[in-house]
């Protein structure tokens, strides 16, 4: 990898650490931004103290980003379309980057500083949509056309989504223990405890409910945010120095063969469902088209890429012996080919070529869709670290200021299993989700499953937190990009 630093030159070499430390930052100050969301039930229900908590959460957050996969990371990285990320020049990747990272760094510290749960994901989305837009439109292109509005679509609809999913769970979950276990001490407050025993610690099994799930909802958002930290470094990388990261250097002749061997067993799935998917794929395209026929990345002509990638594999044992054109190429066929299977795996087709398809999309994104051990370590060790500051503010909203009575251990029970398990789900399909908005959604569900009320003003300042958020960072993004364009470019 050092070798990169001899040929970038010594300024780009510099840029690129500091965007690396700049994603770091951001995901230092998302550690005790949204963490504190997993530490605040079980602090404020006296499960556990505050200080062994944030350090546990913080270990919890660490062990979920080692562990978390990529699916989140690349739906990150993809929602820039795969023709700008690979079209621009590396000064305009590296303006790029540090203007949607300013974005989000001064939108979450506005937030942290007066205490408002604000989500880490639409910052970060918005961010990255924003400076899309923006090279698009400084490239006299539709704006539209530098956002993958596909991913933009999927991720939107499950940040819109996992909220109210969070709210009506966590409530349905509150009633069910409320009908099981009646006028149990679990639906006590910690000062109803202590005026019952003189102590304010939940029950024996309510507090390790309690404890279990505030570090699942730790690992949960370490390896669902802690993802969106290693899309944003793979974001960096391939922007900046695409030589040597738009693929994984690292593979093997056995890689680029188990690649092709999946990018021709989809080719004869589509042989054998032609009917099926005639309306969206030219079955009558040239299989050796003029190079320029592939600029834009479509359905219509993915068989001419098809086969173009199928040449360009067999002429190579691993990516090292191909140009640096042809790396990006072969990059970019790979997510066209792969986007296409997608839709094609939404149509009407057998079931077992549906599963084959499911198969070999994985075998075939494998050398794009990677990350370096040392990137996840980092940001592993950024989220952990950034959990144990900072965290009282976001705390003290969500555990006094989102219900008008006190918070009682069965409600940061609900919440958080809630919490945990939709977080958790979340990561395993590859959707980024917002750690901040399903638990505060969930407390409030269950606040009003006990008919506690809420406080007005807070939940207020949330849903226009929520709802400002991504339009503010999208215009703020766009606008710095322009402007560091305007004075560097």
């Amino acid at each position: 990898m050092f070798e990169m630093f001899t040929t970038l030159g010594f300024a780009w070499s510099v840029g690129l650490v500091l965007a690396v430390l700049f994603v770091l930052a951001y995901e230092f100050i998302n550690g005790f931004h949204d963490t504190a969301n997993a530490v605040a039930t079980v602090i404020y229900t006296k499960a556990m103290p505050a200080n062994l908590a944030v350090v546990s959460s913080a270990l919890c957050n660490f062990a979920g980003v080692l562990l978390g996969g990529l699916g989140v990371a690349y739906a990150i990285v993809h929602l820039l379309p795969v023709d700008s990320l690979l079209g621009m020049d590396s000064s305009q990747g590296l303006l790029m980057v540090f203007s949607l990272l300013f974005s989000a760094i001064i939108w979450n510290l506005g937030t942290w500083y007066f205490g408002i749960p604000a989500s880490s994901s639409h910052t970060l989305i918005g961010s990255i949509m924003g400076v899309g837009g923006a090279f698009a439109w400084m490239n006299h292109l539709p704006i539209l056309q530098g956002i993958n509005l596909s991913k933009a679509s999927q991720i939107m609809l499950s940040l819109i989504i996992s909220p109210t999913l969070g709210f009506v769970m966590a409530a349905i979950f509150l009633l069910v223990m409320k009908l099981i276990w009646k006028k149990h001490k679990i639906h006590r407050t910690p000062d109803e405890q202590m005026q019952v025993n003189g102590k304010k610690h939940p029950p024996f099994w309510a507090r390790v409910s309690l404890i279990v799930s505030a570090m699942g909802v730790s690992f949960a958002h370490g390896s669902n945010d802690g993802q969106k930290g290693i899309g944003l470094v793979m974001l960096v990388l391939i922007c900046v120095a695409p030589a040597y990261f738009a693929l994984d250097m690292g593979s093997q002749a056995y890689d680029l063969e188990k690649t092709q061997d999946a990018n021709r067993r989809i080719m004869a799935i589509y042989d054998r469902n032609q009917a099926v998917i005639a309306e969206m794929i030219d079955f009558n395209a040239p299989v050796n088209p003029p190079e320029n026929m592939l600029v834009h990345c479509s359905s219509v002509n993915v068989l001419p890429a098809m086969s173009l990638l199928d040449r360009r594999l067999a002429n190579a044992s691993t990516y090292k012996d191909m140009s640096i054109e042809e790396r990006r190429e072969v990059r970019r066929l790979l997510l066209c080919i792969d986007d296409t299977a997608r839709q094609v795996s939404k149509l009407d087709l057998p079931a077992k070529d549906l599963r084959s398809l499911a198969k070999w999309r994985q075998d075939l994104t494998k050398t794009t869709e990677y990350a370096p051990l040392w990137v996840i370590i980092a940001i592993a060790t950024a989220l952990g670290c950034g959990t144990l500051v900072g965290w009282r503010r976001i705390v003290y909203t969500v555990g006094e200021k989102i219900g008008s009575s006190s918070m009682t251990y069965s409600q940061g029970i609900a919440a958080q299993v809630t919490a945990a398990a939709s977080i958790g789900i979340a990561s395993l399909t590859g959707m980024p989700v917002s750690t901040t908005h399903i638990l505060s959604s969930a407390v409030a569900g269950t606040m009003v499953a006990n008919r506690s009320g809420l406080q007005s003003q807070t939940i207020k300042q949330i849903m226009l937190a929520w709802i400002l958020t991504l339009p503010i960072t999208m215009l703020l993004a766009a606008g710095v990009f322009i402007l560091a364009n305007t004075l560097f470019g």
